[in-house]
């Protein structure tokens, strides 16, 4: 597992008194779920780890392209194997300053939204002009 060779890894972490594990599960709070830094300060007062708000935001911001790199590369591979990974097109409508529009995402299927556009028409054209430009830069399920 890519991730597992990260925190084996001593050479990132080699000046941090914080083990490679305490370190790794903090930036992986800010990165898979929306949450603050305050709020994962509080995720890891509760499993017993004494950290302050500003070693996360340190964290973060030092390793957190390093593992969100990481697990995009992990999220391609297993994406590569299963046959079954699908992308689809989905439409909402929002209300933005007071006026309707047409909110269209590509979501690939375990529910991570690779691409977004706002348009204020809904039609065909919008839809299809809206796939073209999505697929000139491919996705992460491509």
């Amino acid at each position: 597992m890519a991730s597992a060779r990260l925190v084996g890894c001593a050479i990132p972490f080699r000046y941090f008194d914080s083990s490679p594990a305490v370190i790794r599960t903090a930036v992986l709070l800010c990165i898979r779920f929306p949450l603050s830094l305050r709020q994962v300060e509080d995720l890891l007062h509760e499993r017993g780890i004494e950290v302050s708000l500003e070693t996360i935001r340190f964290w973060w911001n030092r390793f957190g392209p390093i593992i969100a790199a990481e697990l995009r590369k992990q999220q391609r591979r297993t994406a590569r194997q299963h046959l079954q990974w699908r992308c689809h097109l989905d439409e909402i409508f929002v209300r933005t300053n007071g006026e309707r529009r047409h909110l269209w995402r590509v979501v690939y299927h375990e529910g991570e939204v690779l691409e977004a556009y706002v348009t204020e028409s809904r039609d065909r054209s919008a839809a299809l002009a809206f796939l073209e430009r999505s697929m000139v830069k491919p996705p992460a399920c491509a």
